[in-house]
């Protein structure tokens, strides 16, 4: 008898924050793989949401574990101030910046040979009144503090009308000053970070940055910054090893797929077609630039190649677009008639029918929307009986956290090693992202939380009667529209949770079993 014995890949990974998108979605990607092993520090070491994760604990395990890893994946964010929101809130000295800049050079140190893949954002400036991920004067006065560095910032670079310029005067004169001041210390001090990780790269210690932009915008604080960074990059001479795109959530994803690439010395040929004429021209809802351009940038920092044939394609991304605008997903009931008159769905699903039936791995970006899925196109793919034998679907919050978690699911997936695992990640983005996020958050946020005392931000510590309204609706509305599908496919012990305690998103637990 003889026995195979299969190479384990093993990557280090160190995610932006606790939440599933980040922590969870990543392994789940992996595990459709038999060879890939994801070393990642424990859950309860990352913090929870505001609360920073124990950063001297996270390099105590990073430090450790790097003697075992082919390559690693690590977070800026999580490594330097423990997360994703608290780099937003932290009041780090300078002091301990450099300190844990340094466990950088230490780590390369030990491990010479060992690639290095980083991601570290550019710090966000959200346009809406909010202290959700942001500090608490946030709430009053965020929208503020957007349009003064937006207004000022445009100033410089073209100039104001009348009225411009007499709302960024009135705006100066209402924001407290100890507030503006809290804010922008803050920035600069998570510029100047940003600025030491491009001297990491130059240095050869961190071999790849990636630089997801998370709300970009053209003119303002998060603008004037990428300014900054994009200067650096140039002077320092490592484009080829730095990458700046629209993204956030979706990089940990990117980076192992970039990971596995390059331990396999392979850059995978991707063919992607669009299912409307402008869908590559469309500016999605919180990006600062044409679909296209993103698709550009998500396919190469991956480490794939864009092909325009689809012949010679490892597998195709199949990218539902808008017809001419952009819209938010809980509104498609009553969409704008360029979803209709400027796309042709029924064409892109016969597509990708036809590229399933010639056996051509196939990945859906559904990108339609912002913030959930396209129910039109999931009743599509189950009419066509080409839902369960996708690759992968995924459409949730940003086209571009939509694009890097599907690039990255059509990577692994390539070998076809674990297809009930990989059927288990269909389901599970079809029940969170084209039902929950684009029907079901809204409709029990509006019905159900009034009554509990909660809201949208704020379950009131009623998670349990919501998880539960959730999990009744979703087996509805699942069952009302995934008709052909997964029948051979159970769903058992189904459970929802928020990690965060709000609406926004949620955990999905289950197990899958094949029906004799």
């Amino acid at each position: 008898m003889i026995i195979e014995v299969i190479k384990i890949i093993k990557i280090l990974y160190v995610p932006l924050d606790e939440r599933p998108c980040n922590y969870l979605y990543p392994q789940y990607i992996s595990k459709t793989r038999k060879d890939i092993e994801l070393i990642v520090p424990h859950k309860e070491l990352l913090g929870n949401k505001k609360e920073p994760g124990d950063v001297n604990k996270i390099w105590e395990f990073v430090l450790e574990e790097s003697v075992n890893a082919d390559i690693m994946v690590l977070s800026i964010e999580m490594l330097i101030y423990g997360g994703l929101l608290p780099s937003r809130l932290h009041n780090l000295s300078k002091e301990e910046g450099s300190k844990r800049i340094n466990n950088f050079i230490t780590l390369k140190e030990l491990n010479p040979l060992t690639p290095i893949f980083g991601f570290n954002l550019i710090m966000r400036t959200p346009r809406y009144n909010s202290s959700d991920e942001e500090p608490d004067y946030y709430e009053e006065y965020g929208e503020k503090i957007f349009y003064r560095a937006y207004l000022m910032d445009k100033k410089s670079r073209v100039g104001l009308n009348v009225d411009e310029e007499k709302m960024l005067n009135k705006i100066c004169n209402i924001i407290p000053q100890e507030y503006l001041k809290d804010y922008e210390n803050r920035r600069k001090f998570n510029l100047l970070i940003n600025k030491s990780i491009l001297e990491l790269v130059e240095k050869d210690i961190i071999d790849f940055l990636s630089i997801p932009q998370d709300d970009s915008s053209v003119y303002g604080y998060t603008a004037k910054d990428q300014k900054v960074i994009y200067r650096n990059i140039l002077k320092k001479n490592i484009q080829n090893d730095v990458m700046i795109y629209p993204g956030a959530d979706e990089v940990g994803s990117t980076l192992i797929a970039r990971a596995l690439n390059y331990l396999l010395d392979r850059s995978p040929k991707v063919y992607p077609f669009y299912s409307s004429t402008k869908g590559p021209l469309i500016i999605p809802l919180y990006e600062d630039r044409p679909l296209n351009e993103s698709l550009k940038a998500h396919i190469l920092a991956s480490g794939c190649q864009w092909i325009n044939s689809p012949e010679d394609a490892d597998f195709i991304l199949a990218i539902n677009s808008p017809g001419e605008i952009m819209e938010e997903a809980t509104y498609q009931d009553n969409k704008d008639i360029s979803y209709n008159s400027f796309r042709q769905l029924n064409f892109f699903v016969d597509q990708i029918y036809r590229f399933v039936n010639q056996n051509k791995p196939v990945v859906v970006a559904d990108s339609a929307f912002a913030n959930g899925g396209d129910l039109e196109l999931i009743r599509y793919l189950d009419e066509y009986n080409v839902l369960e034998r996708l690759v992968s679907y995924k459409g949730w919050n940003t086209n571009c956290n939509t694009l890097g978690t599907s690039i990255a699911a059509g990577v692994f997936g390539l070998e076809k090693q674990n297809q009930l695992y990989m059927r288990k990640n269909l389901l599970y983005h079809l029940l969170e992202d084209g039902l929950y996020q684009a029907k079901i958050r809204k409709v029990v946020t509006d019905d159900v939380l009034p009554s509990l005392g909660g809201n949208y931000f704020q379950l009131n510590g009623q998670d349990e009667k919501v998880s539960k309204e959730v999990k009744l609706r979703l087996k509805q509305l699942y069952e009302k529209i995934i008709k052909k599908s997964f029948k051979n496919i159970s769903i058992n012990n189904l459970k929802i949770y928020f990690p965060w305690h709000r609406m926004f998103e949620i955990g999905i637990d289950f197990e899958i079993s094949k029906n004799i």
